[in-house]
């Protein structure tokens, strides 16, 4: 049993790894022009981001339907490998427990034949050794020390690996991914923060527990689809997510605050030179940082208290400059004051740190 455990988990791992999540076709395009003003454009790969897809930096791909870039399989979750991920992730968990559960007995009965309990007193019984024949695998300190860790890598596995199994179940059985989950909050927050009046449905969840999870765990292991087009809930249509996206990107380029480098940033992850709290403090996340040139701009979208992330402009010259996002330190730079009609700073005027 538990040798069937390690060949399916080994089978989804692999099948999780190697079949990778599905990409936009290069130069993809929407079948009706028209509807190229409801997508964002991917310079990288040369074509529109089809609904519920994104770009990984990893992959430099736009990956259908991409939960999120894992590191464990070297490759993105995604349209085509969403149920082998997710069942790589509860038989991992199944597998544990059954190694778990021969590890606690072996300890068990190996100390429960060397180790008799009175009422008053604990004594080790030496004729137990002579009463048992031996055993096929000799049982000392040093098996019962490595059974002892391997319990605990089981039981931590166990662990870690089942709360990202319930994690995608969610996401699953409302139909959605971990990106997109985060876009509803996003869209939740917009609106209230405006006070639009909107109302935002996620258009993808059918309404339907059984019938969301259908579309990801099949009996043929190919998902539901193409990967390009969704079946939508009623009063929505395919590219109500899109749309949202490209409001939230008009919103983030309103709340973006221009910064000039006052200092020079190698891009390393954990700068010694520019302070303490800044070493310490480093984001722990998997995004880049980015190396800064004293008098570079840039466009802060969020930050801690000591850290920002934002995009590099390396040509402010128009709205398809190319630029480079990531995370730099707060000391290195300083607020950027310019006049919004002619993009030069304003002389004589006091900078705001």
């Amino acid at each position: 049993m538990l040798l069937n455990w390690t060949v399916m988990i080994l089978y989804n791992y692999f099948s999780a790894m190697f079949v990778g999540p599905g990409y936009v076709p290069l130069g993809w395009t929407p079948e009706k022009s028209q509807d190229c003003i409801y997508l964002q454009y991917c310079k990288v790969c040369q074509s529109y981001k089809a609904p519920r897809s994104h770009h990984c930096r990893k992959c430099n791909r736009c990956v259908m339907k991409m939960d999120h870039h894992c590191p464990w399989i070297n490759n993105c979750c995604g349209y085509q490998n969403h149920a082998s991920f997710t069942l790589f992730l509860l038989l991992a968990p199944l597998g544990c427990i059954h190694a778990s559960f021969i590890f606690v007995m072996t300890m068990y009965t190996q100390l429960y034949n060397r180790i008799s309990f009175g009422w008053s007193s604990v004594k080790i019984d030496m004729s137990a050794a002579k009463r048992d024949p031996r055993p096929i695998i000799p049982f000392g300190l040093s098996a019962f020390a490595a059974s002892l860790f391997a319990l605990g890598l089981a039981l931590g596995t166990t662990i870690a690996v089942g709360m990202l199994f319930i994690i995608q179940m969610k996401v699953i059985l409302t139909n959605k991914t971990s990106i997109e989950s985060w876009i509803e909050e996003k869209a939740k927050d917009r609106i209230q923060y405006y006070q639009t009046g909107e109302t935002f449905i996620f258009p993808y969840d059918t309404g339907s527990k059984w019938k969301n999870f259908k579309q990801v765990f099949t009996w043929s292991g190919v998902p539901e689809g193409d990967g390009l087009d969704w079946p939508v809930r009623d009063g929505c249509h395919q590219y109500s997510l899109t749309i949202e996206q490209l409001k939230q990107k008009a919103d983030k380029r309103i709340r973006s605050v221009r910064y000039r480098a006052t200092e020079d940033y190698s891009g390393v992850c954990c700068p010694v030179t520019k302070g303490v709290k800044t070493f310490f403090t480093t984001p722990c996340t998997e995004e880049p940082r980015i190396a800064l040139s004293k008098g570079d701009l840039i466009l802060a979208t969020r930050g801690l208290k000591h850290w920002m992330y934002g995009e590099k402009i390396l040509d402010s010259a128009a709205d398809g400059a190319i630029r480079e996002r990531g995370w730099f330190p707060r000391k290195c730079v300083e607020k950027y004051q310019y006049d919004s009609e002619t993009d030069q700073p304003v002389d004589g005027e006091k900078k705001n740190r």
